[in-house]
């Protein structure tokens, strides 16, 4: 059987907040409280919009030591030594960058330009599924037109426009080993 674990009645809020503005932690306040875990307490302090602490940065907080250990304000000033901190020089000012190298450019496969009979363009409204579908020309234009050449079977282009669309793999990844690339 499981414990009940006790509600945030007022007294345990009023607790929390008396705590809580005395400076305790979070895992403080739940010891104190008792019954509630550390996040908890957060949960609560976040809901009741308590405002968060900011803990004050001195000598103890900043070397990790706690006020006893710290030397009383009346011992003499000359025991302080004073240690400057060295100033860097100027940066220098800034440097002009290499040029890129001059890497080998990968070799561009130049597309023939197939001459086709200006019968075989046809527009959009005269394409048939057996016709080549590589666009020619501007397609704002009233000029465009599409090849129109017999397409291989099962692929929507002609011979030649197949060889510029399909390159075999091994083609590709030569290519881009060509360009730097893996």
């Amino acid at each position: 059987m499981t414990e009940a674990v006790p509600s945030w009645t007022d007294e345990r809020v009023d607790l929390l907040r008396r705590l809580w503005d005395d400076g305790l932690s979070a895992s403080q306040i739940a010891l104190q409280i008792g019954g509630v875990s550390r996040n908890a307490v957060i949960g609560k302090v976040h809901r009741l919009g308590l405002s968060g602490r900011v803990k004050p940065i001195g000598a103890a907080s900043a070397l990790g030591r706690r006020k006893e250990d710290l030397v009383p304000a009346e011992v003499a000033l000359e025991s302080v030594v004073v240690i400057e901190e060295p100033t860097l020089p100027e940066p220098p000012a800034i440097v002009a960058h290499r040029p890129a190298p001059d890497f080998p450019k990968p070799p561009q496969a130049v597309a023939e330009p197939v001459a086709l009979a200006v019968s075989e363009r046809v527009t959009i409204m005269d394409l048939r599924d057996s016709m080549c579908r590589w666009p020619m020309g501007d397609p704002t234009s009233p000029e465009f037109r599409f090849c129109g050449g017999r397409a291989i079977t099962g692929l929507p282009y002609c011979t030649q426009h197949a060889q510029i669309a399909y390159q075999p793999a091994a083609e590709r990844k030569r290519d881009r080993r060509v360009a730097g690339f893996r």
